[in-house]
């Protein structure tokens, strides 16, 4: 039976938690910015203004609603889907839909699944605080993501991210360039990213010219900018 038949528990100060995030983040380079333009065809415009925080800060592609995804703990659920807190201990709202597929370790799995204390991962439509799920993954496998170095740093209110920059960052790559990426590529770029440096939200990823990737991360202060090559390897971050 589809989680409908849960009872509504998520409490406001769930989203409040990663709103705050958000609008801090944004606070140093300007708020995210949507368009009318569907996510999946959207050329990356320098004009559309990113929520990048710290002095790395800049525009950077964003067109609305966008492929990513977060990975930790679900914390709460209720009839239209559940709350995880990441590995930093931000709270995303995660919403299920009749589309919405399951699996529990390496197996297919119901709605049921979803339990309070469970380790997940969910890929979906990220809009800001939100996750419209496409895929929840209950006690994913463990995985060894490559890191270029260095670690996540959680969100602190007031405080600038760090200006780190590690491992290989594409030569021609400037912020708010690339093609925004969706489907199975966006997935395996988000999965790449999250697993190297957890506790963040993935709220976009960007094709870059060369074929590589820059993934988008929210509510954390460092890093900002994975980039994921085509072998769906992590090869650098910055902020």
């Amino acid at each position: 039976m589809f989680s409908n038949k849960r009872s509504k528990v998520i409490a406001a100060a769930a989203a409040a938690g990663l709103i705050a995030t958000v609008a801090a983040c944004s606070s140093t380079s300007g708020t995210a910015a949507a368009s009318s333009t569907p996510a999946s065809s959207a050329t990356a415009s320098p004009s559309a203004s990113s929520s990048g925080s710290g002095s790395g800060g800049g525009s950077n592609a964003r067109s609305g609603p966008a492929a990513g995804g977060s990975t930790g703990t679900i914390t709460s659920v209720s009839s239209s889907g559940f709350t995880l807190t990441t590995a930093t201990g931000e709270k995303v709202t995660i919403k299920e839909a009749s589309s919405t597929t399951y699996e529990k370790g390496t197996s297919p799995a119901t709605p049921g699944a979803v339990t309070t204390g469970e380790p997940v991962l969910v890929l979906g439509t990220t809009d800001s605080t939100t996750i419209t799920a496409a895929q929840v993954i209950v006690q994913p496998p463990a995985t060894s993501g490559s890191n270029p170095g260095g670690q996540t740093i959680s969100f602190t209110k007031s405080k600038s991210g760090s200006t780190q920059t590690v491992g290989q960052i594409p030569s021609d790559y400037t912020q708010g360039s690339g093609t925004l990426a969706s489907g199975t590529t966006a997935d395996k770029a988000t999965e790449a990213a999250l697993a190297a440096y957890p506790g963040g939200v993935i709220d976009r990823v960007v094709e870059l010219s060369n074929g590589d990737y820059e993934v988008h991360n929210i509510g954390v202060n460092w890093p900002h900018h994975i980039f994921v090559n085509q072998n769906f390897q992590v090869i650098g971050a910055d902020d």
